[in-house]
């Protein structure tokens, strides 16, 4: 009886294990379809309050001869996005795995002039099924801690989780807060092409 239990229980850690990918690589061109769409709701609140919201939306498309993404406003090429030289201090270091640490530094600036810097310490903590409106998807929940500063003098601590999943390509949940409020962006819907 003792040896079928400790049978079972083996068999099972092996199929979890062979579940999950050890490591996830960034996604090539040949991985997308024309036709292929994610839809996002966010918000944004502030002490409670919903302070703003709408919809986010990425569609594959023919675009000139090329697979691009369409925003619902402009079209990139996806080579051009997935061929970007990957800096020292990256949004995502590839491949993924768990327990993998990096450091994230960006420079920007808003549509409204002000100009910052985000610093991050980074780590991907879990790879597991997220419940999200547009579906069940395994995902790898990566952590973002530190610091933001912009040129009107703020400076302050900044979280982000983010849910990617290999399966769609893309992340399928967001939370960032950045001390002021949460933004929170979910995937309400996702099609593959037809």
């Amino acid at each position: 009886m003792i040896k079928k239990v400790i049978f079972q229980i083996t068999a099972l850690l092996l199929l979890l294990v062979s579940c999950s990918p050890s490591t996830t690589n960034k996604p090539s061109l040949n991985d997308y379809e024309s036709g292929e769409k994610w839809v996002w709701n966010w918000k944004r609140t502030v002490e409670g309050e919903v302070r703003a919201q709408g919809e986010d939306l990425q569609e594959v498309v023919d675009y000139n001869g090329v697979l691009g993404l369409w925003n619902g406003v402009d079209t990139v090429q996806i080579s051009t996005i997935l061929d970007q030289k990957q800096s020292n201090t990256p949004f995502r270091d590839w491949p993924l795995f768990v327990g993998k640490k990096w450091k994230y530094e960006s420079e920007w600036e808003n549509d409204e002039g002000t100009k910052g810097k985000t610093s991050q310490d980074v780590e991907v903590v879990s790879y597991e099924e997220l419940n999200v409106e547009a579906g069940n998807f395994m995902a790898y929940t990566i952590k973002y801690k530190g610091m933001v500063t912009n040129s009107r003098g703020y400076k302050g601590e900044m979280s982000d989780t983010w849910w990617y999943s290999p399966e769609l390509k893309t992340y399928i949940k967001h939370v960032n807060n950045d001390g002021y409020g949460v933004y929170v962006n979910e995937l309400i819907h996702y099609s593959k092409a037809p």
